[in-house]
């Protein structure tokens, strides 16, 4: 793979020198050199940005390259030797749960739709004792590449493929999320049709998919440490310009603002779109599903020395979301402040409701002195990188081990085994980038399309592990059919609207029989009318609707199909 470090750095000086899918580069390149000798805001990306952003790609290509040199196993490959630091662990985890899917949406949604998301930092203690305390001495006990062996010993080889294969595609479809939702803010910022979306997105995963395949996890750790420095950065010096701007911090609101969504403690009503309790109960089951079943947390756990040190590692985790977390609400809450302050600085295609999302990338392309925009987009590709580099990494270790592996398709020498390894990392994101465009075809804004895609099966792989931890009576044909039902029930409250618009178009079913209405949407720009209904059912609950139906339908269908005592389960 060694023909990728030129052609790198040849595309990172072509990128700085030119800028991205420019209709007119010559004109675009004077423009940007004016606005440098100007150094005032409001000129989009300048030469200078750009090259900023070339600087920090090809730096993460080299740092990938570097910790490759003495890789000679897959075991230091994928998990770092077992006795990395459990800081840089933490932050490593912590980076690759936020990505650019939390980057922008938490400004999004506390800008367009309310505070009460932010509830969700009260679950941290709890997720802190249930994983710290339940699950990581449970894996640690084995020091495994891949998670998905662990189910073995207990349900069964199927039950290790379902996890391995449910892990595999719920990565690709959350890389894909995240690559499009980083194509689509950059689309904002270069001031370009959507239709540009695949251009970008390639540029967007060739960094990531590069140092991740050539360094390993080592090298998504380091990097990861750099990057979380990077967007919090990032986000501080959006909340100085703002702050400086106004005066002082007289945009942190002290009321409701009359934009936001009606975001009670609780409703009766499942349609709510957020409240108090639901926020709660979604985000401690989300994280607690992630942390104690995705390889990518498991991984890392894997990385470190024992259980007190995987221990630390996730303390620092849930010590880091908290910081970053708070510091991109109040990002949202400054971009609310300074438009309020000066409504005509934004354009009439984005508003401050209606799809928010789009505010802090105009802002950091069109209202940050140059140099500081270059940092702040790096901070968001930073972002994507540090969960693409994840994703990538424990898939290949998941496939290498689960796949390749189990059923003796090894390479026969340790330096093949790392050899193909990095081709299938290299493989794999090529494959996530080809396929991120058609994340654009699931409405909502971020925080409700990531919920409704990525996160559909993050609570059935989990209670794989519930079942084989916890449910001594658990057989592996009740294990299968409660991970249906409970992706099912993902899926149908995922996509209730969906669904119920689908049965009026059919059967002409009244969408007012599941407490939603029919919308009629025109587009005066292209004359056509969009019919659409409302979620009856809120994404926040897609996680403990889909946890109570796997675990109760998994322990019935269990004492009904017990496990055949003739069965030999094993791990290997």
């Amino acid at each position: 793979m060694r023909f990728l470090y030129p052609a790198a750095f040849l595309f990172f000086v072509v990128l700085a020198a030119t800028g991205l899918a420019d209709d007119q580069p010559a004109s675009k390149a004077a423009a940007l050199t004016e606005a440098v000798a100007e150094a005032e805001p409001g000129a989009g990306l300048t030469f200078i940005d750009w090259l900023i952003i070339a600087i920090y790609g090809s730096g993460t290509i080299g740092l990938g390259w570097y910790c490759s040199r003495n890789q000679k196993s897959t075991q230091e490959y994928f998990v770092g030797s077992g006795s990395m630091n459990p800081i840089l662990v933490g932050v490593s985890l912590f980076a690759t749960l936020l990505s650019t899917i939390s980057y922008l949406s938490m400004p999004g949604e506390a800008l367009g739709k309310g505070p009460v998301f932010m509830m969700s930092l009260l679950t941290l203690p709890f997720v802190f004792g249930i994983v710290g305390y339940f699950m990581v001495p449970l894996f640690m006990k084995q020091k495994v590449t891949s998670a998905y062996e662990l189910l073995e010993e207990k349900l069964g080889l199927s039950v290790r493929m379902l996890g391995a294969g449910m892990f595999i595609v719920l990565r690709l479809v959350w890389m894909a999320l995240l690559i499009y939702l980083t194509a689509k803010a950059l689309t904002i910022m270069l001031d370009v049709g959507e239709d540009k979306i695949p251009a970008i997105a390639i540029v967007t995963g060739f960094v990531a998919v590069i140092y991740t395949s050539l360094g390993g996890l080592k090298a998504v750790v380091i990097t990861d440490f750099i990057q979380t420095v990077l967007l919090f950065g990032g986000a501080l010096l959006c909340v100085g310009v703002i702050s400086y701007d106004l005066g002082g911090f007289g945009w942190f609101p002290t009321k409701w603002n009359p934009t936001w969504d009606t975001q009670p403690f609780f409703s009766t009503d499942p349609s709510t779109r957020v409240t108090v309790v639901g926020t709660f109960v979604s985000v401690l089951i989300w994280y607690v599903s992630t942390s104690a079943g995705d390889q990518t947390s498991i991984q890392r756990f894997m990385a470190t020395e024992n259980a007190g040190a995987a221990r630390r590692a996730l303390g620092t985790q849930m010590c880091v979301s908290v910081v970053v977390s708070i510091t991109l609400s109040c990002v949202g809450f400054a971009l609310l402040g300074y438009f309020t302050t000066h409504p005509d600085q934004l354009p009439g295609a984005i508003h401050l409701k209606d799809n928010a999302d789009k505010v802090f990338p105009h802002f950091i392309a069109f209202h940050l002195p140059p140099g500081v925009t270059g940092l702040v987009v790096a901070a968001m590709f930073a972002a994507a990188m540090s969960s693409i580099d994840s994703g990538v990494n424990s898939i290949t270790a998941v496939v290498m081990s689960d796949v390749l592996d189990r059923h003796g398709h090894a390479p026969k020498s340790e330096a093949d085994h790392v050899r193909l390894a990095r081709w299938l990392a290299f493989g794999i994101g090529a494959f996530v980038v080809g396929i991120s465009s058609f994340m654009g075809l699931v409405p909502g804004n971020i925080t409700a399309v990531t919920g409704k895609t990525s996160n559909l099966l993050t609570t059935p792989i989990f209670c794989l592990f519930f079942f084989a931890l916890f449910v001594p009576y658990a057989s592996p044909r009740g294990v299968w059919i409660g991970a249906i039902f409970g992706t099912l029930t993902a899926a149908i409250v995922a996509f209730s609207g969906p669904i119920v618009l689908g049965l009026y178009l059919l059967f002409e079913i009244d969408p007012q029989t599941f407490g939603t209405v029919l919308k009629k949407t025109f587009d005066e720009a292209t004359g056509i009318t969009t019919l659409s209904c409302p979620d009856p059912i809120s994404f926040q609950w897609i996680a403990p609707l889909s946890v109570l139906a796997n675990i109760v339908i998994g322990c019935v269908a269990s004492k009904l199909l017990p496990r055949q005592r003739s069965a030999s389960l094993h791990c290997r």
